[in-house]
């Protein structure tokens, strides 16, 4: 049984850790937020301590190192070194996590996207090195069966062919959004860092290294633009606004579409994600988990997105790029 820290507790996507970390057989033993709505924990690890100042959380951790290098247990302290620090906090405080995660002597698992720019990598490399730790990526659509079958087929398939790919991915969210980190690029990294850099690292793992990236459209609530990869020309879509769902998605009653087409045909993935965080722990915790790496290529697509000039509809755009586009809800 590994012991666990996580940081970001009260985020969306900590309940996901909590539960990898369960299902894999492992103990919580430490948590922090600045927020105190962790309820969730207790579906999982009632006795894990939790704290809501960053000073008493690094002071516990420390006191937890020191009784477990020096031997003496006291029975406020679970017993064996922490083995994992989960980063789960806003993306522009990833790097300070992952930092802190290192220095108390434990491996890293951080939520995507590692780091907002691609030299943080390269410091924490140098960090990886300088600790003997560990970091590790929750770049959970290489684990995604449908993900690795397509894979399979392009590697698989003529050397020479390049694939036309399409991507939308539409998921709806509300004004809450731009009053939070999410909505500040500063913080977040804008759109197409903060819900499609996993979609990025998806298209570069199956299409190889890119080779073109135009951006057409960006704005607080969408991006698209065209990604030439080595096997594939990809034009893609991505939005938070409600108004660009496709009419068969709001006749449903959706609020996210996803849709890859490759070579005119629909490459199904819409299930399946709920359990890949327990998947990805599977993988780091069997010594195979994505490291800095393998994260630098979706790091360098979304920073390149994010600091381009857009140049319009000009070229070959994705259609729904011709979408009206729609003030910022605060008017900023």
């Amino acid at each position: 049984m590994k012991n666990f820290a996580l940081i970001g507790a009260a985020g969306y996507i900590a309940p996901r850790h909590m539960k990898a970390i369960k299902e894999t057989g492992n103990n919580l033993i430490a948590a922090y937020d600045v927020n105190d709505s962790v309820g969730i924990i207790d579906s999982f690890f009632p006795k894990c301590a939790f704290f809501s100042q960053y000073e008493l959380f690094e002071r516990h951790i420390s006191k937890k190192r020191a009784v477990s290098e020096s031997g003496i247990l006291k029975e406020d302290y679970p017993k064996g070194k922490l083995d994992f620090v989960s980063v789960c906090t806003p993306n522009y405080l990833h790097d300070a996590h992952i930092r802190f995660g290192l220095r108390a002597g434990a491996d890293v698992i951080c939520e995507k996207p590692l780091v907002l720019n691609p030299w943080n990598i390269d410091a924490l490399e140098y960090a990886q090195k300088e600790t003997g730790h560990k970091i590790y990526n929750i770049l959970q659509l290489r684990l995604h069966d449908a993900i690795i079958a397509l894979k399979k087929r392009v590697d698989e398939g003529p050397k020479d062919k390049i694939y036309d790919v399409d991507l939308t991915y539409i998921t709806s969210r509300g004004n809450w959004y731009y009053t939070s980190w999410k909505g500040d690029p500063r913080k977040s990294g804008g759109v197409a860092t903060n819900i499609g850099v996993h979609f990025y690292d998806m298209l570069g793992w199956i299409f190889g290294e890119v080779k073109q990236n135009i951006v057409h459209v960006y704005s607080h609530d969408r991006v698209a633009g065209y990604l030439e990869f080595e096997k594939a020309r990809v034009r893609y879509f991505l939005s938070i606004n409600v108004n660009t769902l496709p009419q068969e998605a709001k006749d449903a009653g959706k609020r996210t579409y996803r849709s890859l087409m490759m070579e005119g045909q629909e490459v199904e993935f819409s299930e399946g994600f709920t359990e890949l965080h327990t998947t990805s722990y599977k993988h780091i915790l069997n010594g195979n988990g994505f490291g800095l790496e393998d994260a630098r290529k979706c790091i360098q697509i979304v920073h390149d997105i994010r600091n381009a000039t857009p140049i319009g509809l000009k070229g070959d755009y994705h259609p729904y790029a011709r979408l009206e586009k729609t003030q910022h809800p605060f008017g900023w």
